[in-house]
């Protein structure tokens, strides 16, 4: 009699299966020319949109409309649009890639009004921090965009501030994707490394949105609010302030519930993500043959 058991071709396949999945990892959307310039150009703007009122002198034009800045700066969202479009045109975006985009961005935009406004509870970043990690910078960049915008309409939540939360939420997703050790680190060090990750930007992310709505408030309450003009010391100890009267007790909870689903929930959604990216073979050619 064989001592070969019927489990052991099934077993071996398996484990076939399992070392393809650590020896790397599929991009839904590889990050080309344009839209790397594409990206570097939005987030440098994205940067001075964030980081005016730190550095604008005193005399400047943007200091004496500081009220207006943010609705001059929705000027982004043209702009974050034409990363999708640079992206989906560098990489030739096929069909499968774009059905796993609208899957991903409809789960984030559904899990983001679960918690928003109770205490900071967000589960929307734990899935954008896990999906941009499995699926590389710029399909996570792309998902955070969209994921925030389909929260906005999901919500009403409309307005100035929206495409600085979609680049903010991009930044995170895409910076998951840049974490290193992609092709080797897995499992329990691998979550840690993700957890971590997501407190941080959790807590980061709060801040530079804050950066966004902290000139609205100028003279309604010297202690923390902007002074246009003042000294970069002057005016970052001002908002330091803000920060912890405002905002610190939503961004912490937001950054211990990322951990804590990461954490607990990481590893079946990192392995179900990069199951359907396998399957979903976005890099492989389409060959057609006769029949």
């Amino acid at each position: 009699m064989s001592g070969t058991s019927p489990s052991g071709p099934h077993r071996a396949e398996r484990e076939q299966r399992e070392q393809r999945e650590r020896g790397g990892r599929t991009k839904a959307i590889r990050l080309g020319p344009r839209s790397v310039a594409a990206l570097a150009l939005v987030s440098a703007i994205g940067v001075v949109a964030f980081g005016w009122p730190l550095f604008a002198p005193g005399d400047s034009g943007i200091t004496t409309h500081a009220a207006d800045a943010p609705w001059l700066f929705a000027a982004l969202l043209p702009l974050l649009l034409a990363v999708v479009v640079a992206t989906i045109a560098d990489t030739g975006l096929d069909a499968k890639a774009v059905a796993m985009l609208g899957v991903l961005a409809a789960a984030g935009a559904a899990l983001r009004p679960l918690g928003a406004g109770t205490a900071g509870i967000e589960p929307m970043f734990f899935l954008m921090v896990l999906s941009g990690r499995v699926l590389g910078p710029g399909f996570g960049f792309v998902l955070g965009a969209v994921s925030m915008f389909a929260s906005a309409l999901l919500t009403g939540g409309v307005g100035p501030w929206m495409p600085f939360q979609m680049l903010a939420m991009g930044w995170v997703a895409m910076g998951a994707g840049l974490l290193p050790g992609a092709a080797r680190l897995r499992g329990r060090a691998e979550a840690l490394l993700l957890a971590g990750y997501g407190a941080v930007a959790s807590v980061a992310y709060g801040t530079v949105m804050n950066l966004q709505g902290w000139t609205l408030l100028q003279g309604m309450a010297s202690g923390i609010s902007y002074v246009p003009g003042d000294p970069l010391g002057d005016n970052l100890a001002r908002f330091v302030a803000y920060c912890l009267a405002t905002s610190l007790g939503w961004d912490l909870p937001r950054a211990l519930v990322t951990m804590v689903l990461t954490l607990t929930l990481g590893g079946p959604v990192l392995r179900a993500l990069r199951r359907a990216t396998r399957r979903a073979a976005f890099e492989a050619p389409v060959a057609f043959g006769d029949r």
